[in-house]
């Protein structure tokens, strides 16, 4: 697949871009965009993710989001330890809930978000991929949550997601060695789920966005808040989570929409509501 030409873009200060491409106007790419610091997560920068992930939340048209790096070598290498060296203990407590308003801000998106991965995903940066639903890394990636070796944990979500993906031994294993996945045994492991040849991450991702975003909008978000609802709860409790979310599908025009199109044989047009 070629990417298309952009159609729209718009900047979220200096570090961030949204951009919507010619012939996927459902699928929203966002772009981390700090290359000079292979984009290492500022208190700018962090504000900023935050930013545009609650304009995306807020778009109905965006369908799919896919999360993507302007580096060639880096999807993102973490916090950034320049700017936090030179914190006072009160001036980093008063930064912390800026920076996990970011990891939050992706892992909240209401539609599926992909992450394209290539090179160094590292502490926080890999957090932001693990806050994604599905991660495409190409045969560069190197993923790992580094954070005790130099005297932190993982603080945008790894201690917590990073064993829902990969179960809680192998997940400690990565944590307490602080060690640096590459790229076939991170897909061997389950740390990302789609593993392509180098430099096609994001054309990958792109694509199986352009799949995914084919589908209905309505029935997209639905799915993503039932799969995550209900992750963790035991059948019983995850059946009635499973049940709500139906509810709020079946007499939608979305659902009317894709059964008179099955039915006459044809693709629907969603109307999104």
């Amino acid at each position: 697949m070629t990417v298309a030409s952009v159609t729209s873009e718009q900047r979220f200060g200096e570090f961030v871009v949204v951009r919507v491409h010619e012939g996927q106007e459902h699928v929203a790419e966002l772009v981390l965009d700090r290359p000079r610091a292979m984009n290492a997560v500022s208190t700018d920068m962090a504000r900023s993710i935050a930013a545009a992930c609650a304009a995306l939340a807020a778009d109905p048209a965006v369908r799919v989001t896919v999360l993507t790096s302007s580096h060639e070598r880096a999807f993102c290498v973490g916090a950034d330890l320049k700017e936090r060296n030179s914190f006072t203990d009160a001036e980093l407590l008063r930064q912390r809930p800026v920076a996990r308003a970011a990891y939050t801000g992706v892992l909240e998106l209401p539609m599926p978000t992909i992450a394209a991965v290539h090179g160094f995903a590292l502490g926080g940066g890999f957090e932001l991929a693990l806050s994604c639903d599905l991660i495409v890394a190409d045969r560069t990636a190197v993923v790992g949550l580094p954070e005790v070796s130099v005297g932190v944990i993982p603080g945008g979500g790894g201690t917590q997601l990073l064993p829902r993906r990969i179960g809680a031994a192998r997940a400690a294993e990565l944590v307490f060695t602080a060690r640096r996945v590459e790229a076939a045994e991170a897909h061997e492991t389950g740390l990302v789920d789609e593993l392509v040849e180098a430099g096609r991450d994001r054309e990958a991702a792109l694509a199986l966005a352009g799949r995914i975003a084919a589908n209905s909008p309505v029935g997209l978000r639905a799915a993503k808040r039932a799969l995550r609802l209900g992750h963790g709860l035991d059948l019983r409790a995850g059946l009635e989570v499973e049940d709500a979310a139906w509810r709020s599908v079946a007499f939608s025009g979305d659902r009317a929409e894709g059964v008179a199109a099955f039915n006459e044989k044809r693709k629907p047009n969603w109307p999104g509501e």
